[in-house]
């Protein structure tokens, strides 16, 4: 019996919330973030990383070597839509490298980070890319706001001299808007409130309400992310005893 999550899944729209809530476990003592939270020691995999690699290639490509981009276009559009699946079978790829690699991510909990627009195939798309062994370990917890949220905290939080910092980086306003303003969660996650039915499996899932904004007030953060993770704990003993 594993007295830890094993996985969890933190989803939402860009600004949300996400790199917050992470930072906040980050800086919360071990013992304390174990009793509260049911994390202990964690991992993060985070998709961001992976796709601003393809933007400095295709930069390098060309500004420096004068050869044709490979992954997008001179407006920073992916060339391909199957490109938002491929990064998330690169999320699966690295799972399985830190199982392999003395099953690591076994005793710990593994943060899997990243955002989905319906323009780009949204949350039912991205899912089934994911392995079984993420699957079969995972909870989900998704941070609600609306896209005006987002789109007001993307503008906040944007460093220019910092456009690879997880929690500086950010998206021109037309940009998100068409990637990110529409969403398919609610369509994904159903009418089941604890559970996502998804390929003959029960995954437990809570919702962070971040309207209003709880995740720049680390006391408040702290204790909604304890409820809604102990309604998740909770969900999570029904289907991993």
């Amino acid at each position: 019996m594993k007295d830890h999550f094993e996985i969890i899944i933190l989803i939402g729209r860009p600004a949300s919330g996400k790199s917050e809530v992470i930072d906040f476990l980050k800086k919360t003592p071990i013992p304390e973030r174990w009793k509260r939270y049911h994390i202990g020691e964690f991992e993060e995999i985070d998709d961001f990383p992976m796709l601003w690699t393809w933007f400095e290639e295709d930069a390098i490509l060309e500004k420096i070597m004068h050869k044709p981009r490979i992954h997008s276009d001179s407006d920073g559009y992916f060339l391909h839509p199957y490109q938002w699946d491929l990064l998330i079978e690169r999320i699966s790829f690295e799972y399985r490298k830190r199982l392999r690699d003395a099953g690591v991510a076994e005793n710990r909990t593994t943060l899997i980070e990243f955002s989905r627009g319906s323009e780009h195939g949204g949350y039912e798309s991205a899912f089934p890319h994911l392995s079984e062994e993420i699957l079969e370990k995972a909870c989900v917890l998704y941070i609600d706001v609306p896209y005006e949220e987002s789109l007001r905290k993307n503008r906040r939080r944007f460093n220019p001299q910092r456009p690879d910092s997880i929690l500086e980086h950010g998206l021109p306003d037309h940009k998100l808007e068409r990637l990110y303003k529409e969403v398919d969660w609610e369509r994904f996650k159903g009418n089941d409130p604890e559970f996502l039915h998804f390929s003959g499996r029960r995954i437990p899932y809570a919702v962070f309400d971040n309207m209003p904004e709880k995740t720049d007030k680390p006391d408040v953060l702290g204790a909604h992310l304890k409820d809604v993770l102990k309604k998740l704990w909770s969900s999570r003993q029904e289907v991993r005893p």
